[in-house]
């Protein structure tokens, strides 16, 4: 196949009906280790079963927050293939690929011999590519499997709304998670594909703890959003999604005020605890996952103790009238 000339076919309907009205939060999960520092499966499914019991609305394996970058090929189609026997159909499960496009189709390949429902592609490594080039890096990511895709924007693959709409006439490719945060290029591209691709297409808030961004992505028609933070807080994470579909203004705000902005502002004191904190906070509630692979650090103890408490000021937040 020409990866140069768009492919233009219907997006698979079977992961975008199931997550175009959602019924709770995009969940995250972390990847669990043992105090050897091998997966630990038995915990990483206690991680996704409680995630699902708790109302996530789908399962996003080995991803971001769940190291991708740290996983061999085998330790990754052992996470995804956990995650699809646990969930067992009642949500669909994404997994993560990534890297130049030989090893993300490989890693795609291995996520559909596991059994997952779709792809989460995120960005090629290292090189920053023009538009041409990653076209053709997604189209042949998208032609290599059955999967679904969906393309994630941020750091060096960030993409014009014409590159939008060739990748939403790709076959395959279902829709795109943004973690770039420019509203105004967001805002062109779900205009430009709306008025020149038939059908519908995902939009998602992809930013590090998108809740707190999510009112201005609602705005835009983007509903669909990442959970980090439903890892270790899933009734909060839960009650902020019910919040903000039914307008309950008074309780999202609450949550913005008292919780999310609190925590993204104890985020930002440590590279990398975008993906540590978030374990500190589920080791916190009761589940030992391990630490964070290198070069990823464990945060500091004054960090750890302050989730503690900002965790028990979130759920009090939720008792008030």
């Amino acid at each position: 196949m020409d990866l140069g000339e768009p492919v233009t076919s219907a997006p698979s309907a079977t992961l975008a009906a199931r997550l175009s009205v959602p019924s709770g939060p995009l969940f995250f999960p972390v990847t669990a280790y043992g105090p050897d520092g091998t997966i630990d499966l038995d915990a990483y499914r206690a991680h996704i079963r409680r995630g699902v019991e708790a109302g996530a609305a789908a399962v996003f394996a080995c991803c971001g927050t769940g190291e991708f970058h740290a996983l061999t090929p085998e330790e990754f189609q052992e996470c995804v293939r956990a995650a699809v026997a646990e969930t067992a159909g009642r949500v669909p499960v994404v997994a993560g690929a990534g890297y130049g496009t030989a090893l993300a189709v490989r890693y795609a390949r291995l996520a559909e011999e596991a059994g997952a429902d779709g792809l989460l592609a995120m960005p090629p490594y290292l090189v920053v590519a023009a538009q041409e080039g990653l076209l053709r890096h997604y189209r042949g990511l998208a032609a290599a499997t059955s999967l679904p895709v969906i393309v994630y924007q941020r750091d060096n693959a960030v993409f014009t709304p014409a590159t939008v709409v060739e990748l939403a006439r790709t076959e395959g490719i279902v829709g795109l998670k943004d973690g770039l945060g420019d509203l105004d290029l967001m805002q062109r591209i779900v205009s430009t594909v709306r008025t020149e691709v038939p059908g519908d297409f995902l939009y998602f808030n992809g930013l590090p703890t998108a809740e707190l961004t999510q009112p201005a992505y609602h705005v835009l028609g983007i509903t669909l959003y990442s959970s980090a933070v439903f890892c270790f807080v899933p009734e909060i994470a839960l009650a902020f999604h019910q919040a903000l579909r039914s307008g309950d203004d008074t309780l999202v705000r609450r949550l913005l005020d008292g919780f999310y902005r609190p925590f993204v502002e104890l985020r930002s004191q440590g590279r990398g605890y975008a993906v540590s904190l978030v374990k500190a906070g589920v080791r916190l509630r009761g589940l030992d996952v391990g630490e964070v692979r290198p070069p990823l650090h464990e945060p500091a103890e004054e960090h750890v103790k302050q989730l503690g408490q900002l965790i028990e000021r979130g759920y009090a937040l939720l008792e008030e009238d």
